[in-house]
């Protein structure tokens, strides 16, 4: 029969194992991957800027993974694959940024066990200039419900840039903006961000560099918030 004493210090031990595991599992972290994409606007902003340090301020103790993929004056077509205009016939050819952005993706993540997906889109001039914001909502949804489905996970969040104020009076621009927002608010894991202020006193189509930087910021807090209410 074993001692008291050696039955008290293999039990010290196993707790102390036990005690150094959970630390360990624990400084390990969460593996976050946020991917953010869009046309020229989300061309012009630099996650390193103010995006990428806001993230990684907030989630300090985990691998913060972040994939930007954007062209300018491109239609959400050339990333939802299965867009259809208003009036008309389909384009034959839908989704190759798409592609191309999940190419990246799936480089950057490799083997990685992901925690959390993050969506962030900056998209919707050209669409609005080719007055197609009719079925803008639609393409939205459609592009959030394709990404989610590849990536196999319904618990992405997502966070859209609203146009900014550029073309005032504009009914295809202003339904832009008004789909974005709806489709922000109706998922229960979206949000938006204002960019009104973001493109300096003449109200350009792009924003300035300060802009940009306060961009990446809000978009940033915006992501922070919803991931912390998973």
């Amino acid at each position: 029969m074993p001692s008291k004493l050696c039955t008290r210090v293999i039990f010290l031990s196993c707790c102390i194992v036990l005690l150094l595991t959970a630390a360990a599992s624990a400084a390990e972290g969460k593996v976050r991957l946020f991917i953010l994409s869009g046309q020229s606007n989300m061309a012009g902003l630099p996650p390193e800027i103010s995006f990428t340090p806001t993230v990684k301020e907030a989630f300090a103790d985990d691998e913060v993974i972040v994939v930007k993929d954007a062209v300018g004056g491109q239609p959400i077509r050339r990333w939802y694959k299965q867009w259809k205009p208003a009036n008309g016939p389909a384009p034959e050819k839908t989704g190759e940024l798409y592609d191309r952005l999940m190419t990246k993706v799936n480089a950057a993540i490799k083997d990685k066990k992901v925690d959390t997906i993050s969506f962030v889109w900056m998209q919707g001039e050209r669409d609005a200039k080719e007055n197609h914001s009719t079925v803008y909502a639609d393409a939205m949804k459609g592009l959030i419900e394709q990404l989610r489905t590849d990536l196999k996970r319904k618990d992405i969040t997502v966070v859209i840039g609203r146009l900014s104020d550029c073309l005032k009076n504009h009914e295809h621009w202003e339904g832009v903006r008004a789909a974005q927002v709806k489709v922000a608010e109706d998922d229960p894991l979206g949000d938006w961000v204002d960019t009104d202020d973001l493109n300096g006193p003449k109200d350009g189509l792009h924003y300035d560099k300060p802009g940009y930087a306060e961009l990446g910021k809000r978009f940033a807090e915006k992501t922070i918030a919803l991931l912390k209410k998973q």
